[in-house]
């Protein structure tokens, strides 16, 4: 069958299969309208996809570099040739993004499994200098078997397609088990992998249990997982105990400075897009803000300036800002923001429902002043269109206060003081850390984070890594009975009896 937003379905490369499982209807946020249907995978689907996917993966695994890169590249060249259109539709009416980031994600994803093809095949062990004469003494990498790739709602394409590249150039079978908010967008997706071979790439929709069941199941052997910190912790937990290696990106509330030697102009436009982008639901979103001082008054009316400019509406329209993603992540932004300003905050835009858009789930951009770090919005994450400014007198303040916290995905900071530019690059305690130019990455760059944020990390040569494991080789070419074998020689032996290596 082919895919239908209307008829829920799993996928097992190249096919779709139909679901049997109840139903539960897509909601459109914006609207509140239904856009389709979909089901959560039963425990024969489950196990019908890491049967195909464990047999697909033991020709896959045997293939030489060249044809897997090969096949790496046709991915990326169907990518290339797609027309995104419904997909991007899909994804704007299943989760809210605006039409422009849609396409974008979704058409931009065929540069990672080109890298990753290449690299895979030019860098597959080490030859280390020998510890004996006559010995080849090396390193090799092997896949680990099936990966299984929880993935996110708001980059549902992206996350998917950066560790899915990986792990397939390691040698891996995958299966995906999409976030349930945007399931038909990355159904609609898998068409890119028919090229590949029958089996080797799975979706399985369907919800915690569904995710449960895949991590747990002794027929896989890796996880990558993108979510909030407590699923991810779930998610170490059940990979810990039994012993399965695992790659977790849980989010943050990430810091972003804004220095007395800030270019303000600057700062005020790229604050706005890194507080607000996919209505501030990106896991590296600036959430809280620490400006110095002497700074803050004009930059606050540059950011707010910038801010009432933003266009609300459905991401179908001509839109900056859409709608959350349900209900209940709006319900808890405006616990955040009114709680804030019930301590002494004050919401300088925003900070409310559009009285213009009271049907479905938007909300203002906001940003707030007058916010103190013992604010429980300054502790959580918000994962919303708000941006909490504090006032710090200098750039230690700015630096200690966006350390206090038990995130550490990302950090920015504005500044054209060089020093303090690598002051903070060394200081800030976080996977990554952004000069003048928030939020990017860069799939030759380790994108990741420390502490509550998470564990391993996704791109770069350690995202190929997450995905293989080492083997030690030794070969004697030349085999010659070795002077340290049993049983040692006479004069080895000390005379109380004891025994030493010479």
């Amino acid at each position: 069958m082919s895919f239908s937003s209307d008829q829920p379905s799993y996928f097992v490369n190249p096919r779709f299969v139909a679901m049997s499982g109840a139903q539960r209807p897509v909601i459109d946020p914006a609207t509140l309208e239904t856009v389709g249907a979909t089901a959560a995978a039963n425990e024969a689907e489950i196990d019908a996809a890491l049967t195909a996917a464990t047999e697909a993966q033991a020709g896959w695994k045997k293939l030489d570099a060249k044809s897997r890169a090969r096949h790496l590249h046709a991915v990326a060249n169907a990518i290339e040739a797609a027309d995104f259109t419904r997909c991007a539709e899909l994804m704007v009416r299943e989760m809210g993004k605006p039409y422009p980031e849609a396409i974008g994600e979704i058409a931009n994803c065929a540069a990672i499994f080109r890298y990753y093809a290449e690299m895979a095949r030019d860098e597959a062990g080490k030859i280390a200098g020998t510890t004996q004469a006559g010995s080849f003494q090396y390193a090799r990498y092997e896949p680990y078997g099936v990966s299984v790739h929880v993935m996110p709602y708001n980059f549902p394409i992206l996350l998917m397609c950066w560790t899915v590249a990986a792990s397939l150039a390691a040698g891996n079978a995958c299966i995906v088990k999409p976030a349930e908010a945007t399931t038909l967008s990355t159904l609609d997706y898998m068409s890119v992998f028919r090229s590949l071979p029958e089996g080797l790439v799975c979706c399985l929709p369907g919800g915690a249990e569904t995710g449960k069941a895949l991590v747990e199941s002794d027929r896989t052997h890796a996880v990558a997982f993108t979510g909030s910190v407590a699923a991810g912790k779930a998610v170490a937990v059940a990979c810990a105990e039994r012993m399965k290696p695992c790659i977790i990106e849980a989010g943050g509330s990430d810091p972003l400075i804004v220095s007395a030697h800030a270019p303000l102009e600057v700062a005020a436009a790229g604050s706005v897009t890194a507080a607000f982008h996919l209505t501030g639901q990106v896991c590296t979103s600036a959430e809280r803000f620490f400006v110095v001082d002497s700074v803050h008054d004009l930059f606050v009316e540059l950011f707010a300036e910038k801010t009432r400019a933003l266009r609300i509406g459905n991401g179908l329209g001509k839109t900056e800002i859409g709608p959350l993603v349900s209900e209940a992540a709006r319900a808890k932004v405006m616990r955040l923001v009114d709680n804030a300003v019930a301590q002494g905050a004050t919401a300088v835009t925003g900070g409310r429902i559009p009285p213009a858009h009271n049907v479905g789930w938007f909300y203002e951009p906001t940003i707030l002043t007058g916010v103190t770090p013992e604010m429980a919005i300054c502790r959580e994450e918000c994962f919303g269109p708000v941006a909490a400014i504090c006032r710090v007198k200098d750039f230690d303040e700015a630096i200690r206060l966006a350390n206090d916290s038990p995130f550490g995905l990302g950090a920015s900071i504005f500044t054209t003081d060089l020093a303090e530019a690598h002051e903070a690059a060394e200081r800030l305690e976080a996977g990554m850390v952004w000069v003048n130019n928030p939020l990017i990455d860069n799939d030759a760059l380790p994108f990741g984070g420390w502490k509550a944020s998470g564990l391993g990390r996704e791109l770069g040569r350690q995202g190929l890594d997450a995905f293989r494991r080492s083997k030690m080789v030794i070969i004697d070419h030349k085999p010659s009975v070795q002077e340290w074998w049993y049983p040692y020689p006479d004069e080895w032996f000390r005379e109380s009896g004891g025994r030493k290596h010479a």
